[in-house]
């Protein structure tokens, strides 16, 4: 599988243990804490797969960067986190930057 495939699933992967993190109740719920947990180690196990072939500073900024878009994406949708025009401006400032990192790398 290429490094580009690994580093966008490590990136979904960490959405869904991001998105958890609130329905474990600090982990005091077990089955939404053994999804967190099986997300996280997918998250971690992908990215790892990525930076054999990626630099470390463009997969960690591309993994953070997906990580990030798609949680606020699932607090908007689920837990009705609001949407400003600011917020949403910033969320497309952040894919166009990962969108550049992905065009700059080798």
């Amino acid at each position: 599988m290429s490094a580009w495939i690994y580093l966008i699933l490590a990136g979904v992967l960490e959405v869904g243990f991001a998105s958890m993190l609130k329905l474990t109740e600090n982990f005091s719920k077990l089955i939404p804490t053994l999804i967190f947990l099986v997300f996280a180690v997918g998250s971690f196990f992908s990215l790892t797969k990525a930076v054999q072939h990626i630099p470390i500073g463009t997969a960690y900024a591309i993994w953070t960067g997906i990580g990030a878009f798609g949680t606020i994406i699932i607090g908007i949708l689920f837990y009705k986190e609001p949407a400003s025009m600011m917020r949403l401006f910033f969320l497309f400032t952040l894919i166009s930057s990962i969108i550049g990192l992905k065009l700059v790398s080798n």
